[in-house]
């Protein structure tokens, strides 16, 4: 079942990442594609952290409900509403998580470049900060047009799991109203 697991994903991520069925095209056709650096490789948690038990992804997703609604905005039938109640809701949601992103990561451009300006990928580039699209050569320097600035995190400072083990899996809490 592996293998029929990994060629599903294939055809599927293929169907939506053209940079992605550029370099199977290359592997199929027997050229050389670019290796993520072992850099790029996930570090493990401390052990600390994976004793806990709570996930920080868990941890971002209850912040971003508890400050931005944002939980609530996007398992929310929208179906029934006018497109006008649809913005003015998420202007609220964008803001929200626009500052819970801004106050925990600080994200910057990863590159000062102007989306749409010419640019060289370097020689050993790290896949992990360059996706290359398009008609790719065996060999660099790579020229091309950039289509998206990338994003970089200047700090990292999710908020550390104080709750219990009964609660690690929840995300937010139920809302009573009492009389």
């Amino acid at each position: 079942m592996g293998n029929f697991g990994l060629g599903l994903r294939t055809l599927f991520r293929v169907w939506r990442d053209e940079a992605f069925a550029d370099k199977l095209r290359q592997l199929d056709e027997g050229k050389l594609v670019p290796a993520p650096r072992a850099s790029a490789e996930p570090k493990p948690l401390p052990i600390e952290k994976q004793a806990r038990g709570r996930s920080d992804a868990l941890s971002l997703l209850a912040v971003l409900q508890r400050e931005a609604r944002f939980i609530d905005f996007i398992k929310e039938p929208i179906a029934s509403y006018a497109d006008a109640q649809i913005g003015a809701a998420a202007r609220d949601v964008h803001k929200g998580c626009a500052a819970v992103l801004d106050r925990l990561f600080a994200l910057q451009p990863l590159t000062e470049a102007a989306e749409g300006a010419h640019m060289e990928v370097p020689r050993g580039f790290d896949p992990v900060q360059y996706r290359l699209s398009g008609n790719i050569p065996n060999q660099p320097p790579f020229r091309g047009k950039l289509c998206h600035h990338g994003w970089k995190a200047t700090k990292c400072e999710l908020p550390e799991w104080t709750g219990s083990d009964s609660s690690v899996m929840a995300v937010a809490p139920a809302e009573v109203e009492l009389k």
